[in-house]
């Protein structure tokens, strides 16, 4: 697709409407009967776009996507919504009441602020997906807040606005880009744009941005949905502090938030009763320690992020497993271990092996034994290759 145009048409938006449900296994049916009185092209199209409203109901929900329009590139890449309105929640706390929002994509972002009760200036440079944003500002009923602009980002004047957003491009036509600098515009470029700000800044980098290319005045904060890490963000002028201390990880829904405290390691310990397996924002900002100390536990190895403690203190930065079995690394033990409890269900979860879970689970459970359940924890206890066995805590 190359032009939304046609879609926006009477006739576009009633097949919209018309093929909103279509099967993908029934598509070839439904454009054969279409295209007797649309334009082929436009039946393409439109079938085309529902599939991508189908796919973006996971991020927007089904009540936003069904109306919205969307890029492949922008389904993909384009931030949960539940994600986005944090982000905008955050903004108004700091007391923004207008942003530019730079590499806007199809808008989501935008969206969230503009709902939120900010102006948003959404700038791209692609022109279909400044078209997706514009004709999504439209159909949420939202035009009057967001202007949407087809321009280069470091070309945009920003200083008519409180804060600015930038979400750089991190996929090339090889797939992901692992290096902020080989982002689109570079972190660094992002960077500078975030200082010039007045009020405040935010900057959505990859979870995987090691800690050392976060900058000294920035504050780092990795979100996670559901379990889910989904980015992290570097905050400018959030007047809570740089350094360790402005680390953060932040758990949706919720949200609920825990900051660094600059805290040592943990000590290491041998397995107690529990297993904590932390959520994986907690990991992603080296809060583990903070995690530990709050349940009084340690690490079952120095390289692993799996806390262990004697008592079970729920915490919604980690999940709770209690141990029942802790075992060598051995396939024939752990098949007739299996078989003896009657095992059917087993969910195997691994940190510091090098063992795929799917190969293993078809080796030791290749038909169900019983009702039963278990989780099996491939890991390392004190640098041996280790089992741990257990249920979730209740």
């Amino acid at each position: 697709m190359t032009d939304l145009a046609p879609l926006l048409t009477p006739e576009g938006r009633a097949l919209l409407d018309e093929v909103r449900d279509t099967d993908p296994a029934h598509e070839l049916a439904v454009a054969t009967r279409l295209r007797r009185e649309h334009p082929a092209a436009l039946v393409s199209a439109a079938l085309g776009q529902a599939r991508l409203r189908q796919r973006a109901v996971a991020k927007f929900g089904a009540q936003d996507a069904r109306r919205m329009f969307f890029t492949a590139n922008g389904v993909e890449q384009s931030t949960r919504a539940s994600v986005a309105a944090y982000r905008a929640r955050r903004f108004r706390e700091l007391g923004v009441t207008s942003v530019a929002d730079l590499c806007c994509g199809i808008g989501g972002d935008a969206i969230a602020l503009a709902r939120a009760g900010v102006r948003v200036l959404a700038v791209d440079r692609d022109p279909l997906t400044a078209a997706a944003a514009r004709a999504n500002a439209e159909a949420l009923g939202l035009a009057d807040l967001i202007e949407v602009r087809e321009a280069d980002v470091t070309e945009v004047d920003t200083a008519a606005y409180d804060a600015v957003f930038v979400d750089p491009a991190r996929r090339g036509g090889r797939g992901r880009i692992f290096d902020p600098e080989a982002y689109s515009p570079p972190l660094s470029w992002a960077v500078e744009a975030a200082r010039t700000a007045s009020r405040a800044a935010a900057l959505k980098v990859a979870p995987g941005i090691p800690h050392e290319a976060v900058p000294g005045d920035a504050q780092a904060e990795w979100i996670s949905d559901g379990g889910d890490v989904k980015e992290a963000v570097l905050w400018f002028g959030t007047g809570e502090g740089t350094g360790s201390a402005a680390v953060r990880a932040t758990l949706l829904p919720g949200p609920r938030t825990l900051v660094s405290r600059g805290l040592p390691d943990p000590a290491v310990r041998p397995p107690g009763r529990y297993l904590y397996e932390p959520d994986g924002a907690v990991i992603r900002a080296h809060l583990v320690a903070e995690v530990a100390e709050q349940l009084d536990g340690g690490l079952i190895d120095a390289t692993i992020a799996y806390v262990t403690a004697d008592e079970h203190r729920p915490t919604p930065y980690a999940t709770a497993y209690e141990l029942t079995d802790r075992l060598p690394f051995n396939v024939k033990k752990l098949k007739a271990l299996l078989r003896e409890r009657g095992i059917g269900t087993l969910t195997v979860k691994k940190r510091g092996s090098a063992v795929e879970p799917e190969e293993l689970r078809r080796k030791v459970l290749p038909k169900p034994h019983g009702s039963a359940s278990v989780t099996v924890f491939l890991t390392r206890v004190e640098g041996a290759p280790t089992m741990l066995l257990g249920h979730p805590a209740r």
